[in-house]
């Protein structure tokens, strides 16, 4: 029986070791697609060290805020325990500029005395000595819920802070695009000047108090800030209004109230959901996250980095198994899969997870993905379509990882034509001819055969002196009856392609005065084992089995059988059967073939109908 080594992926990959491409089988079974996502993984988590994924991860925090301030996700709202007096504009006409004589906050203290808060909190420092500083200091002891700032080496004057209800510090650095994020709750054991407002509201309510941060080893601690809504939702009123009494009375009886400069130009911060805003707004703001239970809480650091880089390699590994519209879909669906739930997470448990890293993550393992494959495909393709036509090439890709998981396709049963052809009288043909001459000539006509060929979708295996064999419909099964006609209707093109090629080559040959071609082809149409045969020092992808055979026994008659048929073509009845609708045929015979009980029908083709 003779065999016909279809692919020769094995001697493909032993040309892989021994040329440029050398390192590709290798690269593509000891790097598995997981571990290219690892290596993005890794990047991400790097570019998180360098602070690269800051900028956007910034973004990505007001986006939150900013869709919750929209009604998309629930919105807690400013607590309504809190108020602020605002230094602005207003007051700053009637009072004159800034700073003011410390009388001015005594009057004030004085004119709440009919609505008293819970606490009194100045977001002003009051470092320096001043005449006025007897009458406030008698209105803050008189008061005794007032709450003074300090910076963390500058205290205030010492007659204030001896009657203060509490100190804080106001200590305070927004991030690198001017947003305040976070606080720091402690500074060297000293508690944030939000906090100090906050214990005075659990010395005022002892039956019901809140739980709050306490101080670690004197450590410098932080906190994110939750910012409620916008600034201009916060009660607010001019401090003139309050001090000449024009608020309603109570209004801000049992408070905690705030008393800081909102004017352009004092003490100016940003946050998510407002430009520019007063700086005593962000103590506001860490006072209604205290009171509640709701600032924000982010990853540990350790558990963003495994975050990052378990996704990555995840992503190579989904990615991997999928087609086209399946990868666009994934790398479509997967970020807005995490955005909502990170918008979940921070709309109801006030979880503020990384977003630009993750999807960053994922969209480098996606591309490193992409580039890697697109290496393996050019350089393969590369290699492969020198053997077989680029759509079975680009069928080899698509189960690249069945090649190359151990060098060899797994063995299977189908079904294929199988051709056989070679050139009459070649032996004294070649004994006329001198070697580079014949070689020449003979390296031509192959040339242009197995275009031929390879144009219709055939694979050539071999060339054996001046035979040809090649299949139609390897090296993946098809099992359809469309697919098996295709596969043989293709051949049959091939063929009569072949043909008009030789009568170009023949034309050619007449005007070089060289020996002409005459040459002989069988087809046959049947099953066909497919698989690795060999030794361990020599293995070949072949297809072997009966209709090789028969291929071959018919390539032989053309010797014998004379027909009307312009092609020297014979194909079997079961291949004529499958084209006979295209093409038309005369059957010339019927021969016995050993080990089979029934004649096999010749026929010869004609041409297309």
């Amino acid at each position: 029986m003779r065999e016909i080594n279809c692919m020769k992926f094995k001697e493909l990959i032993e040309h892989l070791k021994q040329n440029q491409l050398i390192g590709i089988r290798q690269y593509i079974t000891t790097n598995p697609p997981w571990m290219t996502g690892a290596a993005a993984g890794i990047l991400s988590v790097t570019m998180l060290q360098l602070g690269m994924w800051k900028p956007l991860e910034y973004l990505g925090y007001k986006t939150l805020f900013q869709i919750r301030e929209s009604g998309m996700l629930p919105n807690p709202g400013w607590d309504d325990r809190i108020a602020v007096i605002a230094i602005e504009p207003q007051s700053l006409k009637e009072y004159g500029m800034f700073p003011w004589p410390r009388n001015r906050y005594a009057e004030l203290l004085s004119a709440l005395k009919k609505s008293p808060p819970t606490a009194i909190g100045f977001d002003i420092l009051f470092l320096d000595p001043s005449p006025k500083d007897e009458m406030l200091a008698g209105a803050i002891a008189t008061n005794g819920k007032v709450v003074l700032p300090r910076t963390t080496k500058e205290e205030p004057v010492a007659s204030l802070k001896a009657v203060a209800a509490g100190v804080g510090h106001i200590i305070h650095e927004p991030d690198s695009d001017g947003v305040s994020r976070e606080s720091k709750i402690f500074r060297a054991g000293i508690p944030n000047f939000g906090l100090a407002m906050t214990q005075r509201y659990n010395a005022a309510n002892p039956q019901n108090p809140v739980l709050l941060p306490q101080p670690e080893n004197m450590q410098e601690q932080k906190v994110w800030i939750n910012w409620p809504g916008n600034t201009e939702n916060l009660p607010t009123y001019a401090f003139v209004d309050v001090v000449e009494g024009r608020i309603p009375e109570n209004t801000l009886a049992n408070k905690l109230v705030l008393v800081g400069l909102v004017a352009t130009g004092f003490d100016q911060i940003s946050s998510p959901l407002n430009k520019t805003t007063g700086g005593v707004y962000l103590y506001a703001a860490l006072i209604d996250n205290l009171l509640n239970q709701r600032l924000l809480r982010r990853l540990p650091v350790l558990l963003e980095f495994l975050l990052l880089l378990g996704i990555g390699p995840l992503t190579s590994w989904i990615l991997s198994k999928r087609g086209v519209k399946s990868r666009i879909a994934i790398a479509l669906g997967l970020p807005v899969v995490w955005v909502v739930a990170a918008a979940v997470l921070f709309g109801f448990y006030f979880w503020w997870l990384p977003i630009a890293a993750p999807i960053g993550t994922l969209i480098l393992s996606g591309t490193a993905l992409q580039l890697r494959e697109q290496y393996e495909k050019q350089q393969l393709m590369r290699l492969f379509e020198q053997h077989v036509a680029p759509e079975t090439a680009q069928l080899i890709w698509a189960r690249k990882a069945e090649i190359f998981e151990q060098g060899e396709l797994e063995p299977q049963e189908l079904t294929a034509t199988v051709l056989f052809m070679d050139i009459r009288s070649f032996t004294s043909i070649s004994e006329k001819m001198p070697a580079r001459d014949l070689l020449n000539w003979l390296n031509n006509y192959l040339e242009a055969m197995t275009d031929c060929i390879m144009d219709h979708g055939g694979v050539v295996d071999k060339y054996i002196g001046d035979a040809i064999m090649a299949v139609f419909g390897v090296p993946f099964c098809h099992s359809e009856y469309a697919e098996i006609q295709q596969d043989a209707l293709n051949a049959v093109a091939a063929c009569i392609a072949m043909h008009e090629k030789l009568h170009e080559i023949n034309q050619q040959l007449r005007i070089d005065r060289k020996p002409l071609i005459k040459f002989g082809i069988g087809l046959h149409t049947g099953q066909l084992v497919a698989g690795t045969v060999g030794g361990s020092r020599r293995l070949n992808y072949s297809v072997i089995g009966d209709a090789v055979n028969v291929a071959a026994r018919l390539e032989a008659m053309n010797k014998e059988i004379v027909s009307d048929s312009p092609f020297n073509l014979l194909v079997t009845g079961r291949t004529f059967a499958y084209v006979r609708d295209r093409y038309e045929g005369q059957k010339v015979g019927e021969i016995q073939l050993r080990g089979k009980k029934e004649e096999t029908v010749v026929y010869a083709i004609l041409g297309e109908k």
